[in-house]
């Protein structure tokens, strides 16, 4: 924005850092903890993934909105829950729609969901003050009249107590047992359902995102999604040929206080288990390895990660916060991916039975279809128990 213009929307960090800029999105305040994200690309579906619960995210490509916002490219899968983040703050201006998909303008797909937005800033300098200094708590604020307390907005920003310890899967989880047989989007197709696939997989809800679910239909999988508090014997009574661990905010410690003690039963039933980011991080907890917050994060299209069973490298798309910490994993958990950006752990499985996980997100598709293996992987280990 220019030197004479009002600030009509501010980012303040609990650092003091104050940022000024246009609101774009709904009208208020949020408070989260602020991260970038570095894809060019999936705008829509990173603003609803229900992983970003909790953060402020900033967009390091400039342009982003104009391709407009569609029905089709929500993330999260429970209905029930708005969105994922708590704000979305971009460099410039949100253009008109240039997309044939496009049904809504981004300004206002943000303010029905009620994302608060922030625009004209300089994001490669907030970008760069996280990656040397770390993640920041901070509070967006919209106002289309400039007003603002930012000693008031200072206080909120420094009392908010963070991510570490927040349980936030209780937030997006299902609130009910639901099924689930769409299948992957085509071209000039659109969505199909799939409701006799052959496979029977009980999915745990820690915030799941739509396409985990139809990458596992298009694998050959009927879904039943149940809440992230659900029994393990609840889960097994449903008869599953299989078990997913979703993907999901917050700490991992916290929701494993609940979470990760039925894992543990799961893990000695026998059956075949797939875990994706959060559900990664929380059978690590339950096989005796401990996360770890990370510096700035993993959250970007364009992450290089290792697969040690194939030694081949994939692209992936990344969104987390917390990591599985590689030093701590016990004898028998052998790990099988690794970060090539900083050498953090990315996947793992149990020697001696059908279970693994990886930290990214082989849904997302940058590769793009890199990572689509890893639900043939699971299908097969279901097929040999069966």
């Amino acid at each position: 924005m220019t030197a004479s213009e009002t600030p009509t929307a501010l980012l303040v960090l609990k650092d003091g850092t104050v940022l000024k800029g246009r609101g774009i999105g709904a009208i208020g305040e949020a408070v989260g903890e602020v991260c970038f994200n570095t894809a060019m690309t999936g705008y829509q579906e990173i603003l609803t993934d229900p992983s970003y619960v909790g953060q402020i995210i900033t967009f390091t490509f400039p342009h982003i909105g104009n391709v407009g916002a569609n029905d089709e490219d929500i993330e999260t899968s429970n209905l029930a829950a708005s969105s994922g983040v708590r704000g979305a703050v971009i460099r410039a201006d949100i253009t008109n729609p240039s997309n044939y998909r496009a049904a809504q303008h981004l300004d206002q797909w943000l303010k029905a969901r009620g994302i608060v937005g922030l625009s004209g800033v300089d994001t490669r300098a907030l970008t760069r003050r996280i990656r040397e200094k770390g993640f920041i708590d901070g509070v967006i604020a919209h106002d289309p009249g400039g007003n603002f307390d930012i000693q008031a907005l200072q206080a909120k920003a420094n009392e908010w107590p963070g991510l570490v310890g927040m349980d936030l899967a209780k937030e997006v989880t299902c609130g009910q047992r639901y099924d689930w047989d769409q299948d992957l989007w085509k071209w000039d197709e659109g969505f199909s359902e799939r409701p006799d696939a052959p496979h029977h997989v009980v999915a745990i809800d820690f915030g799941a995102k739509r396409n985990i679910l139809r990458c596992l239909v298009n694998a050959g999988c009927r879904v039943t999604v149940v809440p992230a508090s659900t029994k393990a014997e609840d889960v097994l009574a449903m008869n599953p040929d299989g078990v997913f661990l979703s993907n999901g905010p917050g700490d991992p410690a916290a929701t494993g206080e609940y979470a990760v003690p039925e894992i543990k039963k799961l893990v000695d039933s026998g059956k075949p288990l797939f875990g994706i980011c959060l559900g990664h991080q929380m059978l690590g907890l339950a096989l005796g390895a401990k996360t770890v917050k990370m510096h700035q994060g993993h959250h970007g299209a364009n992450h290089p990660v290792k697969d040690f069973t194939t030694d081949k490298v994939e692209i992936t798309s990344m969104n987390h916060g917390f990591a599985v910490d590689a030093a701590t994993l016990p004898q028998g958990v052998e790990e099988t991916h690794k970060s090539l950006f900083d050498g953090t752990n990315c996947g793992l499985r149990l020697s001696g039975k059908p279970v693994f996980s990886v930290q990214y997100h082989p849904e997302a598709s940058p590769g793009p279809m890199d990572s689509h293996y890893l639900f043939e992987r699971f299908v097969k280990l279901i097929e040999e128990a069966k």
